[in-house]
């Protein structure tokens, strides 16, 4: 019988030990920051219903149309894995109630998306993600807060090399005259388009600013920008946000062709960057280099049930912080245990014994390392030493029986027995000399 060769599913991937640290790296900074502002973790299903993303996202979205995964439950229930994060946050948040907590209600989540996509450089089909929201408010300095919150973000990690990429895509009572002047500008110009091109000239003309094709590109460039059919309180607005992060200090590149790729956006949108961005020399939004992307939803808790609340937010990819920190070298601590003392063990009633022992040692805070399953106390010894411990403490069948253990300076090689019960009290003593 031939043997099955099993891989991960194509676009998915095991994250090695090495790997890692890079998670936790990120996951420590963001903590640190999102903590002080104030956003309160929330965790959401892997799977949600089906028509929660068609509602949210759009039926006509490449989302829909190409890239979830759907599966029908024994019960009949139509299920996604969830290919974005701020649909099931706002779900949670009408389905719990939470419209009668203070407002604004800041939330964060990290964790899987799952998109059916062509796996490249940096974007797989399950892809991890950091997310923030902030429910119950339409102020200007919640959008610009959000930018800061990236910004510094990115800045924390090391990634000093991004700018923000911004625009505005109006609201349902000045975009119409927008998606007008866009359909009298491409009518002249379908034969030009790519294929998916001309199907998003019928259902959302918006998304042919997104387009990554060479031609639709330079299409785009002439096509009429969003700034100029936007009414008064959406302008106003708009010029607010670009105060706000004028006075933080918070670089930025007006970019009238981004425009997203979610239904649900409106108003304030914006993607993180690098300077230089040779898969982007247009400086068109949605490259595959971008890490963080966002922006405004005030329709969104309405359109899923909920009553009229605005809202923003924004989503990192971070196995792309993770690609970006790897190519700029940034110094990513490992974060593990160091240890101060390795558990030599040599015999059966020694190793049997360890355990205990070695629980005494973590209860007491003193960092320990050992290696079980060895028998030789050369190999144990070599280990200790590449460790770079102060201390081993040889445990053999002769001190088990005694009650005893043998101190060894690794520095000097000088060995000392003692009292088993008087070890951990030992070893504080003299880590502290």
């Amino acid at each position: 019988m031939a043997k099955i060769k099993f891989q991960a599913p194509k676009g998915m991937r095991d994250i090695l030990p090495e790997d890692q640290k890079y998670f936790r790296y990120i996951q420590k900074k963001s903590d640190q920051l999102l903590d002080y502002y104030g956003f309160e973790k929330i965790d959401t299903p892997i799977v949600e219903s089906v028509d929660l993303f068609s509602r949210s996202v759009g039926e006509t979205s490449d989302i829909m149309e190409k890239e979830i995964y759907t599966l029908k439950t024994k019960g009949g229930d139509m299920l996604a894995l969830r290919p974005e994060g701020t649909a099931g946050v706002i779900r949670a948040y009408i389905e719990n109630g939470m419209k009668v907590r203070p407002h604004p209600v800041k939330l964060s989540y990290w964790g899987p998306m799952f998109r059916h996509d062509k796996p490249q450089h940096g974007r797989y089909r399950q892809f991890h993600q950091l997310g923030i929201e902030t429910i119950g408010d339409s102020s200007e300095a919640v959008d610009a807060e959000l930018i800061f919150l990236g910004y510094k973000l990115l800045d924390m990690l090391g990634l000093d090399n991004y700018n923000v990429h911004i625009n505005s895509l109006g609201d349902s009572n000045c975009r119409p005259g927008y998606i007008k002047a866009l359909k009298d500008y491409y009518k002249i110009m379908s034969k030009k388009l790519c294929p998916d091109c001309k199907n998003r000239f019928k259902i959302n003309i918006l998304r042919l600013l997104d387009c990554k094709e060479a031609e639709c590109i330079e299409l785009a460039k002439e096509a009429p920008q969003i700034i100029d059919f936007l009414d008064d309180d959406c302008k106003k607005h708009f010029k607010h946000v670009l105060e706000f992060l004028d006075e933080a200090k918070v670089p930025y590149i007006l970019n009238s062709r981004l425009v997203r790729g979610l239904d649900y956006y409106s108003r304030t949108v914006f993607e993180f960057l690098p300077d230089e961005d040779p898969s982007n020399p247009s400086g068109q939004g949605g490259s595959q280099s971008s890490v963080i992307a966002g922006g405004r939803y005030d329709k969104l808790v309405e359109i899923l049930g909920g009553s009229k609340t605005p809202a923003a937010g924004w989503g990192m990819g971070i196995d792309r912080v993770i690609l970006a920190l790897k190519e700029k070298n940034v110094n990513v601590p490992e974060n593990l245990i160091k240890p101060k003392i390795f558990l030599v063990q040599l015999g059966e009633s020694a190793k049997r014994k360890s355990i205990n022992l070695y629980e005494s040692f973590r209860k007491a805070g003193i960092e320990a390392k050992s290696s079980i399953g060895r028998d030789s106390i050369k190999s144990q010894l070599r280990i200790a030493n590449r460790l770079g411990v102060r201390f081993a403490l040889i445990f053999g069948q002769k001190e088990a029986f005694d009650g005893t253990i043998i101190l060894r300076e690794m520095d000097t090689g000088v060995q000392e027995t003692i009292p088993l019960e008087k070890i951990v009290d030992e070893v504080k003593k003299r880590l502290k000399a």
